[in-house]
């Protein structure tokens, strides 16, 4: 028996302690003990770092020599499961011949020994818990990749279930296994449930799943010889033991664990937690991609196979198809971002939320996100017969105006054009001064005069106006006027058109929280 979609979440209905994803976030007055029992102690693993770095490290290999043995071993090695629902896995937003991929850590520490426990500053876990949850978007030629992060604590609707958390879809979908079934089989159902969560919230189809856990992120970061990260400031927290100091350092092993899991005394909480598993995720990558990983055949096999060990994905996932159309990716079309919300909130039973951005808004936000990129500009006809011929220099009379707001730039542009052979007729003010783009004006039938000029100044824009007497090119200097014989100032590169938070690339190495 499931609650009906409008049935109020966390009223009655406990999970058993092997699925329980726990109360989330803590308000932030909460302090000392209970603070760390509201966290679930070291329970709280931020996974995403492990997810990644245990993809990349079967997908990036393909630009090796041998990448198709690795593939191949990594696509009979790695564990399967059936996460890939058959309903309420819907688009709504058209993408094409693209991916998405559902990452997801999984915190059981089941197969843990005492002394790795103690190494990794964590405790025993047979649970099947995620507190990680980042949407891939891959485009059809392979040439970038999208990453968004989702707070676990993001308040949404769960089929079958109403509104919770979002880190409890994984446990609630373990419950509709049958009594008695295996870790797989309630491993699988959990994943079913999240991607219909994920599917319905964000309005895409998931293609693919792939789940990783803590022992195996553990053994990645230590098999590329760590990762740099840049700290702003030092950190130090004995919840997830991390110390570490201020500035630019490589970490592995326990310390990149901690990293990646730290919450507690960070200034925004889960979201410079999400900033932290980003970065180390955009470090692992620019690792992988380095000569030395890339020349090191005894590193690559080591990677794929402890990568195979720790990953679980879906069914259908080609590994090495994946890594083969994701070859010509570099760290700048790597970008990284959260789904976009609201703000902190309480529910009903008064436990911290994130509530997110409405329906409309996150499908919009997802549209743009997985949108194909532009194709490449048609390579330009030739001229059709007739089309007007350059004329010299000395046919071409110029009126010079100066719309760009630094003085006396039209006289000097005048000397300079007169020296490149053109006739200067007069120079004078524009009738504005906010002129940001330089612009040569002429009458109809006058081409070829402003062909001649525009070959003077590159990348000014050409038009035909009424007000330009016939046989006189009119130049209007605009703020990006660097002078005569020189390429125009490139404008400002525009602001990002996607509004989720925390935007940056796999390239950025900027310090940090």
């Amino acid at each position: 028996m499931t609650y009906s979609d409008d049935h109020p979440a966390g009223s009655s209905r406990p999970l058993p302690p092997r699925l329980d994803p726990r109360a989330g976030r803590a308000p932030r007055h909460v302090t000392g003990s209970a603070d760390r029992a509201a966290h679930g102690g070291h329970g709280r693993l931020a996974a995403s770092g492990r997810v990644v770095a245990g993809l990349l490290s079967l997908v990036l290999l393909v630009t090796s020599g041998w990448g198709w043995y690795l593939g191949r071993v990594a696509d009979a090695s790695v564990n399967r499961t059936n996460a890939i629902p058959t309903s309420g896995n819907d688009q709504v937003v058209g993408t094409g011949e693209a991916m998405n991929l559902l990452l997801v850590g999984n915190d059981s520490r089941a197969g843990a020994t005492e002394e790795e426990l103690a190494l990794l500053n964590t405790e025993a876990n047979a649970g099947l818990n995620t507190d990680t949850m980042i949407l891939v978007h891959v485009p059809a030629d392979g040439s970038a990749a999208s990453f968004v992060s989702f707070p676990r604590d993001s308040y949404v609707k769960i089929p079958g279930y109403g509104w919770d958390k979002l880190n409890a879809a994984y446990a609630y979908g373990g419950m509709e296994a049958p009594e008695g079934a295996s870790d797989a089989a309630v491993q699988a159902a959990g994943a079913q449930l999240l991607i219909q969560t994920i599917s319905s919230l964000t309005g895409l189809r998931i293609d693919h799943y792939a789940e990783v856990d803590l022992l195996g992120f553990f053994q990645l970061s230590t098999v590329v010889g760590g990762v740099e990260v840049n700290l702003c400031e030092p950190a130090k927290d004995s919840f997830s033991g991390i110390d570490l100091p201020a500035g630019v350092q490589t970490i592995s092993g326990e310390q990149a664990l901690a990293f990646v899991r730290q919450r507690k005394g960070l200034p925004r909480g889960d979201f410079d937690r999400i900033i932290r598993q980003q970065t180390f995720i955009a470090g692992m990558i620019r690792k992988m991609l380095s000569d030395n990983v890339l020349l090191d055949l005894g590193k690559q096999r080591e990677l794929v196979e402890a990568a195979a060990d720790a990953l679980t994905v879906d069914q259908n996932l080609n590994l090495l198809q994946l890594a083969q159309q994701m070859q010509s990716v570099t760290p700048g079309s790597i970008d990284f971002q959260t789904v976009p919300y609201v703000g902190d909130d309480e529910d009903d039973a008064g436990r911290y939320i994130l509530r997110l951005e409405d329906e409309d808004a996150l499908h919009a936000f997802f549209a743009e996100l997985n949108a194909e990129p532009e194709p490449e500009p048609a390579v330009a006809e030739a001229a059709p017969a007739g089309a007007p011929e350059v004329v010299s220099p000395a046919d071409v009379d110029v009126e010079v105006y100066n719309g760009s707001g630094i003085s006396g730039l039209a006289s000097s542009a005048g000397n300079d054009l007169t020296a490149a052979g053109f006739q200067v007729t007069g120079t004078a003010n524009a009738d504005s001064m906010d002129y940001e783009v330089t612009e040569i004006r002429h009458a109809a039938g006058d081409e070829a005069l402003a062909a001649a000029l525009a070959a003077q100044v590159p990348g000014a824009v050409t038009k035909v106006v009424d007000d330009a007497a016939s046989g006189t090119v009119q130049l209007v200097l605009g703020e990006d006027f660097n002078g005569v014989g020189q390429a125009l100032t490139a404008p400002a590169a525009p602001a990002p058109t996607t509004e989720g938070e925390d935007q940056r690339t796999a390239a950025d190495t900027g310090c940090i929280n």
